[in-house]
């Protein structure tokens, strides 16, 4: 494997970050306090290509790599969470599977405006008694002939108060299971759609969450994403290509904590001397240095094989656990190196470590991501 990044790479890496700069830390801890969703950044990110970074140029996308996305999303997240995940969902979870099995009327109609950042998009999946057990789905859409009629709840969405496409999954006959289930487009101005409370939320608080309501909501058959029975495979095949956004969000928060201690160590003095000259600190600094690292090769190489059309399931797992865990332990690390000054917020690492914990939840938790790995090196 070559592990040097070509020049384009290094291009974008360095573009995302100036944006994470100049663009989103200015307010971001007013943003964060005040559950306040980045529009503004959020419509540059747009313009930059963001938002659509692997769709291709033929619909409106930067038509770039995995791993250039995997790049700018550890630039954006080391500053921003919340604007991470909001564009790790429009990016993995709407605008992938749209290109990948969507007709090309869809393509025209939704893909060319969210790849562009025109509009935002969310992935529906969790309800309240269907988080990690994704077959068990209560959410319906009863075939009518040339349309469905959808009825049900969603929750934990991540841009749901912001998003103009919604990608629905929901059971269209139960008799048979996960292969009854299918993934149906529903436009937000849909008769009988209705937005939930906004979620008030631990970290990721800029990013907006709400549950949705489905009452007798008709969606025309043209909206339906794939052939019937479906929509549990899509669903599956998205969350693998998400849980490589979400990794790479989970690494950018751990590495913008880790960014911001060895800043401090080396300013701060106790007992006459710079922190970072206390061994029980320089060694904090070493297992932080060490855990990214490993962190961000995971996440290149699941990147790597999704690019280069490999199956990429058990990588994109072992890059979700391995930097959700590391993302928690490190932040967590990054307050303690901060002392009290770490428990505040003006020194942006008490926010990273409540962005961390939701990495080991959403897009697959880590138990769920120990189950696939476990099932993959047992040969089950």
């Amino acid at each position: 494997m070559n592990f040097e990044l070509s020049e384009e790479h290094i291009m974008i890496r360095d573009a995302a970050k100036e944006f994470a700069q100049n663009e989103l830390l200015p307010g971001v801890i007013e943003r964060d306090e005040n559950q306040t969703f980045p529009t503004e950044q959020i419509k540059k990110m747009g313009e930059l290509g963001l938002m659509g970074m692997m769709v291709s140029p033929e619909y409106n996308g930067a038509g770039m790599d995995t791993v250039s996305y995997v790049l700018a999303m550890e630039e954006i997240s080391k500053v921003d969470a919340s604007a991470g995940v909001i564009m790790s969902a429009n990016n993995s979870l709407v605008c992938w599977g749209l290109e990948k099995y969507g007709t090309e009327a869809q393509k025209q109609k939704y893909l060319t405006k969210l790849a562009s950042g025109e509009i935002l998009g969310a992935f529906c999946l969790s309800e309240p008694n269907a988080g990690s057990d994704a077959t068990s789905q209560k959410t319906t859409a009863i075939d009518k002939g040339d349309h469905y009629v959808l009825n049900g709840v969603k929750n934990w969405i991540t841009n749901g108060g912001s998003a103009s496409v919604y990608l629905v999954i929901a059971q269209s006959d139960a008799s048979k299971k996960h292969k009854g289930i299918n993934v149906l487009i529903v436009e937000k101005d849909s008769p009988g759609f209705s937005l939930g409370p906004k979620e008030n939320k631990l970290g990721i608080r800029g990013s907006d969450t709400h549950s949705l309501l489905f009452t007798d909501v008709k969606v025309p058959k043209e909206n339906r994403v794939g052939p019937e029975g479906f929509g549990f495979r899509f669903a599956m095949e998205t969350l693998a290509g998400g849980r490589i956004g979400i990794a790479a969000q989970a690494l950018g928060i751990a590495s913008g904590a880790y960014e911001l201690s060895l800043q401090y160590s080396q300013e701060r003095k106790s007992f006459g001397k710079e922190l970072y000259k206390h061994q029980s600190i320089a060694f904090k600094l070493a297992d932080m240095a060490t855990d990214i690292e490993i962190s961000r090769l995971l996440c290149l190489k699941s990147a790597t094989q999704k690019d280069e059309c490999e199956d990429y399931n058990l990588s994109s797992s072992m890059a979700k656990l391995h930097c959700a865990e590391s993302a928690m332990k490190i932040t967590t690390e990054a307050v303690q190196i901060h002392g009290g000054y770490g428990f505040v917020k003006e020194y942006h690492v008490e926010r990273m470590m409540r962005d961390a914990k939701i990495t080991q939840i959403y897009e697959g938790t880590s138990e769920i991501q120990k189950i696939v790995i476990s099932r993959a090196v047992l040969k089950e």
